[in-house]
């Protein structure tokens, strides 16, 4: 348990282990096995309050920060759910950002209370295969057509697309060649997800089975005008807005899924005995344990300062993405530690740790690379050279 935490954040750490207990290792294990999104973990969530924790009171959620978000979606992940159980609410908490932000009170009002009650659940549709982290050269268009918009264009590696009623798509609204800047001419909007005109494609991947990932083929998608969030053009703006919040968020499920895979590693540790005695009693087990929860809670510090930073309105990129690094590098050694505490154990399913080393990879790569972060601190924070 993080120390640092005030007596109203441990309440609602608390709170959220306690909704968590009902889905034990074993319940994802079998949503690992079988896939099939966790409707009913999501649903104890919707039905205890939960889903709508950084939306505002008015339209029905607690209104509370990326702070207190933080310490849910940690929670989260290290009741042993890991990234399967913290992907499942992980769009709840600042996908629709944007619309808390910039849309209408009409918005606000229609399109934010069935997701905090868990009647709909939404995808966030910006990724293409061929433009990666270079969101300007977007593919995607979105003509004006009457009173509204149609949509053609393929993305990728779409969370819950399979599961999802809504979608927050950026899409081309005006062409890369005819605006002034390359950030401008993108628009988002938030809209239903019409499956005549969606086509979805399940990825299968190495984890994270109970969360679907997958290709989205948009063929004349019609969306009202009433469905765009905020102006015209501007939607790449609205979506940096964002931005920050998720590597924080994905720094908290990182440090969640490694201690998660620590404690599992020290209690086998204190049983498994070889040579008459626990295995915890030799140091080449002891050290790499103790080293990892030393790294995760170094990580840990940095994503709650840097939530903080983002609570208080203050500019916290450096400190977002330096915690995103962090807790990801963090997370993935617990991981693979605890697998080799375990050593052939560790390899089999019914032990878990196999499962979470798998998950620990996701953070490492999503939602931007480590070698982008190195990028962004040696330019923003160094003052060195752009390198890309």
């Amino acid at each position: 348990m993080d120390s640092t935490l005030s007596p109203a954040y441990r309440e609602i750490r608390d709170a959220i282990l306690q909704v968590c207990a009902g889905f034990d290792a074993d319940y994802w294990l079998r949503k690992d096995r079988e896939g099939g999104f966790p409707i009913d973990f999501h649903q104890a969530l919707a039905q205890a309050g939960w889903l709508g924790i950084c939306i505002p009171q008015a339209y029905g959620g607690s209104g509370l920060g990326i702070t207190e978000a933080t310490v849910m979606v940690q929670a989260i992940a290290e009741s042993g759910a890991g990234m399967s159980g913290a992907s499942a609410v992980h769009m709840n908490i600042f996908g629709l950002n944007p619309v808390v932000t910039f849309g209408s009170e009409a918005q606000k009002q229609r399109m934010l209370p069935p997701l905090i009650a868990g009647r709909e659940r939404t995808c966030f549709a910006v990724t293409e295969p061929d433009t990666g982290l270079n969101t300007t050269q977007l593919k995607t268009r979105a003509v004006r057509s009457g009173d509204g918009y149609v949509v053609h264009g393929t993305k990728t590696f779409i969370s819950t697309a399979g599961s999802a009623e809504k979608m927050l798509l950026l899409a081309r609204s005006t062409p890369l060649e005819e605006v002034r800047h390359k950030t401008e001419g993108l628009s988002l909007f938030y809209t239903d997800f019409d499956r005549s005109r969606i086509a979805v494609h399940e990825i299968d991947k190495m984890g994270r089975k109970a969360v679907d990932t997958n290709q989205v083929f948009i063929d004349g998608l019609r969306i009202p005008e009433a469905d765009r969030i905020g102006e015209e053009g501007r939607g790449f703006h609205y979506i940096l807005h964002g931005m920050n919040a998720e590597r924080i968020l994905v720094a908290g499920e990182a440090v969640g899924l490694g201690r998660a895979a620590l404690a599992r590693a020290a209690a086998y540790a204190n049983e498994r005995v070889v040579f008459d005695r626990p295995i915890g009693q030799n140091q080449g087990v002891q050290h790499p344990l103790a080293e990892s929860w030393m790294e995760l809670e170094a990580a840990s510090l940095m994503a709650f300062h840097a939530a903080a930073r983002f609570d208080r309105g203050e500019n916290c990129g450096a400190e977002a993405n330096a915690a995103k690094y962090l807790a990801a590098e963090a997370g993935f050694k617990a991981c693979t530690a605890a697998v080799m505490t375990h050593g052939g154990y560790g390899y089999a399913k019914e032990y878990h740790v196999e499962r979470y080393l798998r998950e620990s990879l996701i953070p490492r790569i999503a939602p931007v690379s480590p070698q982008m972060i190195l990028c962004f601190i040696a330019e923003k924070v160094l003052g060195l050279p752009k390198s890309y």
